[in-house]
């Protein structure tokens, strides 16, 4: 990843992520709202239900639970350990998490040591991982795929520490596919749209769910499923929005500068890229064998 995007990266998540947790929780992703995006969940459930969700989709399609006989796993681009942490307990296994945040890193191992989990993280970059080939049963990438600058050397990486038998679940965000069935290509105005989204949220950019799939499978891995979650995920920007302006959010925003400030003004630009179908939620699973 080129220096100057892994840095205005790190600086963003450096700055925001104690003001994630202390106002919604340590789990920095979307959350599950059922399939029609109707059920009515606390937002912390919500996202608890999202990890469940993957794993259960995972396992329904390639026919065996992925949560069995899983001794390491590692969750790339891991926030404060929430999913980390979280998986680890469910699937009893040992787990290693990624990202570009010092400040990140240094919280989820603190996570991890109040909560007695054996789990490890550091600072390392997705595009070029400091793990042998081979080196876990799962990889996890949940809402990191949006943030790589060169999505062929992510997958690839992915490919290359995964063991033969092992499984990649993927979830990140996208935009629509641009098919002639699917509305053709992007419009300035949807363009636009994104434009502004990469420069509050620091994404060099977003593609499709079918081009994912595509350079999956040119990375190798087999057995690839895809699903698009969107209007499952939706209802989670609404509930962020309607808590970003509580008195406590606001003092913290203050506080955190303002990267993080720009960031909560621009939920908008979720919510709204959602509404237009522009904003999609892509999910993936395939194998290494």
């Amino acid at each position: 990843m080129s220096s100057a995007l892994s840095e205005k990266i790190k600086q963003f998540y450096d700055a925001s992520s104690g003001l994630w947790e202390t106002i919604w929780g340590e789990h920095m992703h979307h959350g599950y709202y059922g399939a029609d995006g109707q059920k009515q969940v606390e937002r912390r459930q919500a996202q608890i239900d999202l990890i469940h969700e993957l794993v259960n989709w995972t396992s329904e399609k390639l026919g065996r639970d992925v949560t069995k006989n899983l001794s390491t796993f590692i969750d790339v681009g891991c926030g404060i350990g929430g999913s980390t942490l979280y998986l680890a307990q469910y699937c009893n296994a040992k787990g290693t998490g990624i990202t570009l945040s010092p400040v990140q890193a240094t919280r989820a191992t603190e996570r991890a040591a109040e909560a007695n989990i054996s789990c490890e993280f550091q600072v390392a970059d997705a595009l070029n991982m400091p793990f042998a080939d081979q080196s876990f049963d799962l990889v996890w990438s949940l809402e990191s795929g949006e943030h790589m600058p060169d999505k062929q050397k992510f997958l690839q990486e992915c490919y290359r520490v995964l063991k033969p038998g092992g499984t990649l679940i993927l979830a990140t965000w996208c935009h629509r596919p641009t098919d002639a069935a699917s509305g053709g290509a992007l419009t300035a105005d949807e363009a636009k749209h994104l434009a502004d989204l990469y420069r509050v949220y620091y994404l060099p950019y977003v593609i499709s769910l079918p081009e994912y799939e595509a350079i999956a499978h040119d990375c190798g891995f087999q057995n690839i499923h895809t699903v698009d979650w969107s209007t499952a995920v939706a209802p989670f920007w609404n509930t962020v929005i309607s808590s970003a302006f509580s008195l406590q959010a606001i003092f913290g925003l203050l506080s955190a500068g303002w990267q993080t400030i720009q960031g909560a003004l621009a939920l908008g630009l979720m919510s709204g890229g959602y509404q237009r179908g522009l904003i999609r939620y892509g999910v993936l699973c395939g194998t290494k064998e």
